[in-house]
């Protein structure tokens, strides 16, 4: 039963967000308010797209994690993404990442979301949104990321907390797998919809990158998808400076932070050139949205409430 107290601390997450929004927009604010926390480089998988996990093969203490997101939450970030490696590993004795979780909450963050390879199961109902890495249909994805496309698709249709959501990042050879992921995300009664990242090139993974035709091909096949109706949550009006590579870059309003150290937007930021290339769609929304783009804020006011506040309504329905 929702009570008077959780319904303040909604209203008051919820004017905080909108007044962070209208001051960045007006004041040029460059504070961060969206924080990833890398809990493990640990991985379980060796995806071919991938450069950063089981560098150090290590799962960070409690105490480190709980400082760094005392940090975050003190820099004013109020959004938190849970990343690895493969977060469902993380461990520190019998704490496990629904510790890290409860803590985040205790700390005061409105909003959490998991990403996850979704091998370890997606039964999370503690997290606000859990983004299940699915890149392409069974022969592009295993191809890869191993043969795990039936284990995942398993753990999604037996899932009972609708808090997820389909996470594909394109690339050269899956993105003929758009339509049938978008389709595939829409037949699942706990998944919310699919977002659509773009493949970024960190070095050895550059064979896999879009050339400039296909990234304004993929970026329009998106666009068709949202326009028909599909559970698409990439923004419509941010696809045409994703397709180009033209939108701000970094955006400041969102930090990473792994053991301590700190980057603006994202860790490709230290390799030369490679920012410029970026295909993270949600930090070119960002920072289209923070700069004041009247087509971004508009969408954004019209599809996001909806899609914060249907996680948060399904973690209190499953607790």
């Amino acid at each position: 039963m929702t009570t008077t107290a959780s319904r303040g601390s909604r209203l008051a997450f919820w004017a905080g967000l909108a007044w962070f929004g209208v001051s960045t927009v007006l004041f040029r604010r460059r504070d961060p308010i969206v924080g990833s926390l890398i809990v493990t480089d640990r991985c379980n998988l060796n995806c071919r797209h991938c450069a950063v996990a089981n560098l150090r093969k290590v799962d960070y203490p409690f105490e480190t994690l709980r400082r760094d997101l005392r940090r975050l939450h003190a820099e004013g970030v109020r959004l938190l993404l849970l990343y690895g490696g493969e977060p469902l590993l993380w461990h520190d004795g019998e704490l496990t990442l629904r510790d890290v979780i409860a803590e985040a909450r205790a700390i005061g963050f409105g909003w959490v979301g998991v990403v996850t390879n979704g091998t370890r199961g997606v039964d999370l109902p503690e997290a606000d949104l859990v983004l299940v890495s699915l890149d392409g249909m069974r022969e592009h994805h295993d191809a890869i990321r191993g043969r795990t496309f039936d284990r995942v698709v398993t753990a999604l249709q037996a899932a009972d907390t609708p808090n997820l959501c389909l996470y594909m990042a394109v690339n050269r050879e899956n993105l003929d797998d758009l339509e049938d992921v978008a389709r595939l995300a829409g037949s699942l009664p706990a998944v919310r919809g699919v977002s659509f990242n773009l493949h970024t090139p960190y070095p050895g993974t550059e064979a896999l990158a879009l050339d400039p035709q296909q990234r304004r091909e993929v970026c329009a096949r998106i666009g068709t998808l949202i326009r028909d109706g599909h559970p698409v949550l990439n923004l419509a009006s941010a696809l045409p400076r994703i397709a180009d590579l033209s939108a701000p870059r970094p955006c400041p309003q969102c930090v990473v932070v792994e053991d301590g150290e700190q980057w603006s937007c994202g860790r490709c930021i230290e390799i030369p050139g490679l920012c410029e290339q970026c295909g993270f769609s949600f930090a070119a929304e960002l920072s289209l949205l923070f700069r004041g783009s009247p087509a971004v804020v508009a969408e954004v006011l019209r599809r996001y409430p909806a899609l914060l506040l249907s996680g948060r309504r399904a973690r209190a329905d499953a607790g």
